[in-house]
């Protein structure tokens, strides 16, 4: 099973030989099994990445991420399905009907909100009591939208004075960076467990090849939030940009301990179980059967 990322930061030539990625540098080169990767994220525009390499890594499931100038992750490259049930599942999925669609996403609204507070409450600030009381209120499809407000409220908590949409501030950076790698991650295991990432539950842009992902990101968003507060020297503001070791621990987002039902696991297995247990969902027309990571106590 694959248990890791590869975050490539120095010009580099990727190959593929004997079952593994080559990572040939001017220093040498490091060879890593390619059934244990799960990402790679090229961070520098000095590299290159071989043919082979890339069939071999859309046949293994492994999500290539790439960044732009900013070193900002840009876009991802995942494999055509390739699940023994692709037809099948594609069709239970397209067929849900409205009602399931809205229970799911009022599963994951509330998830996401208990997530926001035990971030809270992981980074030492208040709110945590008031943000699970919101949780409850979230009805089917969230029609009152409380995760608006409880979203003004955790990040009033999180970071007074600060604005998610001020791109300058290091912070934003930080965060967009580790949404990119945990939204990827979250694809990969969509798209392995035989789902369509561009059919959602809530998201639903007909420009967005990715809205299932982007409805499933919503309850690991808290994690990468801690994340950043801890790399963020505890969320102080700063106009910086990202530097080697920030976007190193972004890259990293996806091993994060965590909880999924009573197991100890990293994000990138709650990835993979969510989205088995969607399916699941999915095929038995039954909300309560999509799990969802928490925090790890």
């Amino acid at each position: 099973m694959a248990w890791r990322g590869l975050h490539i930061t120095r010009p580099s030539r990727l190959s593929f030989a004997d079952g593994q990625i080559v990572v040939a540098q001017d220093d040498g080169e490091v060879r890593v099994a390619l059934e244990d990767v799960a990402w790679v994220v090229l961070d520098t525009p000095q590299s290159t990445v071989t043919g082979m390499l890339l069939s071999a890594c859309m046949t293994a499931g492994i999500a290539l991420i790439a960044t732009d100038e900013r070193h900002t992750p840009a876009g991802v490259l995942l494999p055509f399905h390739q699940h023994f049930r692709q037809g099948e599942i594609a069709h239970r999925q397209a067929a849900m009907t409205g009602p399931l669609k809205k229970r799911l996403w009022q599963k994951i609204i509330r998830a996401k909100i208990d997530n926001q507070a035990a971030a809270l409450a992981s980074v030492g600030r208040g709110g945590a009591t008031s943000l699970r009381e919101m949780a409850r209120l979230v009805g089917s499809g969230d029609p009152a939208n409380v995760e608006a407000r409880a979203a003004r409220y955790y990040w009033g908590q999180l970071w007074p004075e600060f604005r998610r949409d001020d791109g300058g501030d290091k912070r934003n950076k930080l965060l967009n960076y580790g949404y990119a790698v945990v939204r990827a991650g979250v694809a990969r295991s969509l798209v392995a467990a035989g789902l369509l990432p561009a059919f959602g539950l809530k998201h639903a842009s007909v420009t967005n090849a990715f809205n299932l992902a982007d409805d499933i990101v919503e309850p690991f968003r808290p994690f990468v939030d801690s994340l950043a507060w801890r790399t963020a020297d505890e969320g102080r503001p700063s106009r910086d940009d990202l530097s080697l070791d920030d976007r190193r621990a972004m890259a990293g987002a996806l091993l994060t301990d965590a909880k999924f039902a009573a197991e100890g696991v990293t994000l990138l297995v709650a990835a993979e179980k969510t989205a088995e247990s969607l399916v699941r969902a999915i095929e038995s027309g039954t909300p309560e059967v999509l799990e969802l990571p928490t925090f790890a106590s």
